[in-house]
């Protein structure tokens, strides 16, 4: 089954398929594939040659499944939004659990979200953004980003079982029916294959229209390049916004993860001389002024680029609350970083920590609209009290806002 990503000429829509077009046998190439170091070397070889259009089918499909009930909205003074990367959505029972009960998540209206897998070892091969959507009786779109020759990062490199479809991308849900759903490819901001855990494809986000009974606004889940340097993700939004800009003038709200970690990490020397200067910098002031406000300097351009195009950011957002908290003693988040950091770094890492009491929170999620203000007697936040913190249902908190679209006042 084909998945057709050009616009249909008539509707200027994309046929988005369901998830069975998501099903391939290019397993059994990934052992010639995991020879090549290098994304050149591997589209140059016979065996790519061979595979690419098989490749391409699955990456570019747009699946699309309504699940909703058709249920009213409880509340029409507002449009509830929610974002959050879920890592992978290894830990899914605790995720639905939040989704489902949480007494202000539970409310939304949209959800962002990002990095779930679709067949991976590590989330027991389960497709997780089918299962939330039949799980809450939501409508979803889902787009894979990343075709994984290997079964993750840091831990997940080793856990046990094998891969089945090995996708892994990013969602957006809604109680109200979706339409014209795509898929924006982002260009990569370091070489896939170049590390540990290779992978074919990239970022890309998920964009569709949602006919809510208030009006018709465009959503994209949004997950920039971590391995990448701000200017990069500065592109990566401006590509986004470039390609909403070519669509029927609508109401916008993007959000997700957008990395904003103020460093340039497309290599481990830049990341090192990077965390150089900030110790230099003072440690305290850094992670009490620019880890959470990474719009003030690091990542000034990317917000800056925002504004300047009509969107807004700093009255949906709570400023200065992180959303990935990092602990020297986290045995998962430092196997992950010692991938691509060598070893001798960790010391002079704990060394600047221990300054700051041994951790320090990033802001790293965000949202951003067009034609959309606060909703009133509402304010933006983000959720951290969702988690058990000896067993975090994720990587980064859930973000939240209650927005309405501009023109209508309730």
């Amino acid at each position: 089954m084909a998945c057709e990503t050009v616009e249909d000429e008539k509707r200027g829509e994309v046929r988005t398929q369901p998830p069975s077009a998501l099903e391939h046998e290019l397993n059994r190439h990934f052992s010639q594939l995991l020879r090549f170091d290098s994304s050149k070397l591997l589209k140059d070889s016979s065996i790519y040659r061979t595979i690419a259009p098989e490749v391409e089918r699955v990456m570019n499909c747009v699946v699309q499944e309504d699940f909703s009930k058709g249920a009213p909205s409880q509340d029409l003074s507002r449009i509830r939004v929610t974002a959050w990367n879920i890592e992978r959505g290894s830990r899914l029972e605790g995720i639905l659990k939040v989704l489902s009960e949480h007494p202000e998540i539970k409310h939304s209206d949209i959800l962002l979200l990002t990095e779930l897998d679709h067949g991976m070892a590590r989330s027991q091969n389960r497709a997780v953004a089918r299962e939330i959507a039949q799980a809450l009786d939501l409508n979803y779109v889902f787009v894979p980003c990343y075709l994984s020759l290997v079964k993750g990062s840091g831990l997940e490199y080793d856990v046990e079982g094998e891969n089945t479809l090995a996708l892994h991308g990013n969602a957006l849900f809604s109680r109200h029916p979706i339409r014209s759903a795509q898929s924006i490819a982002l260009p990569n901001g370091k070489d896939k294959m170049a590390g540990k855990e290779k992978r074919l494809g990239q970022q890309r986000v998920a964009l569709a229209t949602v006919d809510h009974p208030l009006g018709s606004f465009h959503v994209a889940s949004v997950h920039l390049d971590a391995h990448s340097t701000p200017t990069h993700r500065r592109r990566q939004m401006e590509i986004i916004l470039d390609h909403i800009d070519r669509l029927p003038r609508l109401p916008v709200v993007l959000g997700g993860d957008w990395n904003t970690t103020t460093f340039n990490s497309k290599r481990a020397l830049y990341s090192i001389l990077g965390y150089c200067r900030r110790v230099l910098m003072g440690v305290r002031n850094v992670v009490e002024n620019h880890y959470p406000y990474p719009d003030r300097w690091f990542e000034r351009s990317l917000f800056r680029h925002l504004e300047q195009r009509s969107y807004r950011y700093r009255d949906l957002n709570q400023l200065g609350a992180g959303t990935l908290h990092y602990d020297m003693h986290d045995i998962a988040s430092n196997t992950n970083m010692a991938d691509w950091v060598p070893a001798w770094c960790f010391w002079f890492i704990n060394w600047a920590m221990k300054r700051v009491g041994g951790s320090c929170s990033l802001k790293l999620d965000w949202f951003a609209g067009r034609d959309v203000i606060p909703a009133p007697q509402s304010s933006p936040r983000v959720l951290g009290e969702v988690h058990d913190r000896n067993q975090p249902l994720s990587d980064h908190d859930p973000i939240l806002v209650d927005i309405q679209l501009d023109g209508i006042r309730l």
